[in-house]
């Protein structure tokens, strides 16, 4: 029986990037996201190359449509062997005495509480059957503040303090937790923080050759696939001009 990957946030960036990993490494997929027509086009391409897929539209800010989708699960798709929780996003680049608390509240309901509430929906399962793998996507954000990052930061901060209590909680157990962690990567994460200007976001990666999705895609499926009495704890993965959240090197 092929293993099961669900994961959050499919439908872009490294949420997709990581569907594909999966997919072309033997695993059926369960992937969730708010865009379903985004989610039913990844299913018949996959499905195509043979893979079995289910598809979930829900946002995971909403504990109660998670909570629905999470329980129609059938008997044969709710062993799940590895949950990515990837849906996360930055939103705005303000000094915080002057941020939008909208911004605050989007990022810290969808990057701590969504990832709080699937946490809470697939890990049980994953005890009880004493085997699983939860891959948290975190971010070099989470290390140490940069300017004008602070909600952000704080809730990928977050992320490694929930994501390393969970690897405290299961130790007893052969579940294995795994924090990612991410600097610069060029996907559709700028242009989000920005809400929707591309030329801001654009010059986000001016001057360097920033990762991309399939690059942490590579490294959650390393985690994976290493040997059951392996837990890869945590990787920062940076680009290679890059030595920190606030240490870029743009060759201009």
């Amino acid at each position: 029986m092929k293993k099961i990957a669900l994961i959050t946030g499919a439908t872009s960036g490294i949420g997709e990037a990581c569907a594909r990993k999966f997919a072309h490494s033997g695993y059926d997929l369960i992937i969730t996201g708010r865009t379903a027509s985004k989610l039913e086009q990844l299913k018949a391409e996959f499905e195509a190359d043979g893979t079995k897929v289910l598809t979930l539209a829900f946002d995971v800010r909403n504990s109660e449509a998670a909570e629905k989708a999470v329980n129609s699960l059938t008997e044969e798709w709710k062993k799940v062997d590895v949950l990515i929780n990837n849906a996360g996003l930055a939103l705005g680049l303000d000094k915080e005495y002057e941020g939008d608390p909208e911004d605050w509240n989007t990022m810290i309901d969808t990057n701590i509480k969504g990832l709080l509430t699937m946490t809470r929906l697939i890990v049980p399962g994953m005890v009880k059957r004493n085997e699983g793998h939860v891959i948290n996507i975190g971010s070099v954000a989470g290390d140490a503040a940069y300017a004008k990052g602070n909600v952000y930061c704080g809730t990928k901060a977050a992320v490694k303090a929930i994501t390393d209590g969970l690897r405290i909680d299961v130790a007893e157990t052969a579940v294995r937790v795994t924090n990612l962690k991410p600097g610069l990567v060029e996907t559709n994460f700028s242009n989000v923080r920005f809400h929707g200007d591309y030329e801001r976001a654009d010059s986000v990666y001016k001057g360097i050759k920033p990762l991309t999705g399939e690059d942490i895609a590579d490294v959650a499926y390393y985690a994976a696939s290493a040997p059951k009495h392996v837990q890869i704890a945590e990787v920062l993965i940076l680009a290679t001009h890059q030595a920190s959240g606030s240490v870029i090197h743009r060759e201009m």
